[in-house]
């Protein structure tokens, strides 16, 4: 369950999350991050200057999660994003616009990037953004599905204009960033019960034959 965040200022926070919207400029990032922080959008919207974030709250399987979002704010024109934009952020938002050719083009540039500056564990959410501007489409979606797939990456059109999808795409990323936390933390917890003095739950349960396959479980388990 999820709760839309919006005004939540007293609920206690379990986690705080650093997401950075990247990607050429003029793609709709700072409208992005409008939209889903403050649910808003404004078609005077500017290039933005200086350093500039964003945070909401949102509730994933019971915890609080507060999401800083981070925008490039406007270093993308003149390639100076620095590695301490980066610093910090467990998620990220790869965004291009569907009606400019290009700015998919670069989407690899920007990937290479934020692969040299942050955790091989980032969830990376590829975004085409002005999915109402369809009539104008020069980036079919068929390419970036493909592009996606094979980078291992999450893939969503978003419409910053009219609020398609750009809920469920931080949602996602948001959600899948907890489960590799919460993955993280059981692993730990596991490891640490298995260098104390009491035996393992259900050691003494293993029959003749089956301790090779549960071997290798456990292996691939805790080898991601």
């Amino acid at each position: 369950m999820m709760s839309n965040g919006y005004g939540e200022r007293d609920r206690k926070i379990d986690f705080l999350f650093k997401v950075v919207l990247i990607g050429d400029s003029a793609v709709g990032k700072s409208q992005l991050l409008a939209r889903f922080s403050r649910n808003e959008f404004s078609l005077e919207s500017k290039a933005t200057i200086g350093v500039e974030f964003q945070t909401r709250t949102i509730v994933v399987q019971q915890k609080t999660i507060k999401a800083q979002i981070w925008d490039t704010a406007g270093q993308e024109r003149y390639r100076a994003v620095t590695s301490a934009y980066y610093r910090g952020a467990v998620g990220a938002m790869l965004v291009y616009d569907i009606t400019k050719r290009q700015s998919f083009d670069h989407v690899h540039r920007w990937l290479e990037e934020l692969k040299a500056h942050t955790d091989t564990n980032i969830v990376i959410m590829l975004i085409g953004n002005k999915s109402d501007l369809g009539n104008l489409r020069q980036v079919p979606i068929e390419d970036a599905k493909e592009y996606a797939e094979r980078e291992g990456l999450f893939f969503l059109e978003t419409s910053a204009f009219d609020s398609t999808n750009v809920e469920a795409a931080f949602f996602t990323v948001l959600s899948e960033i907890y489960r590799i936390v919460s993955k993280k933390a059981l692993i730990a917890d596991e490891k640490s019960q298995s260098n104390g003095s009491a035996p393992l739950i259900g050691t003494n349960l293993v029959v003749s034959g089956q301790e090779q396959d549960i071997g290798l479980q456990k292996k691939a388990c805790c080898s991601t």
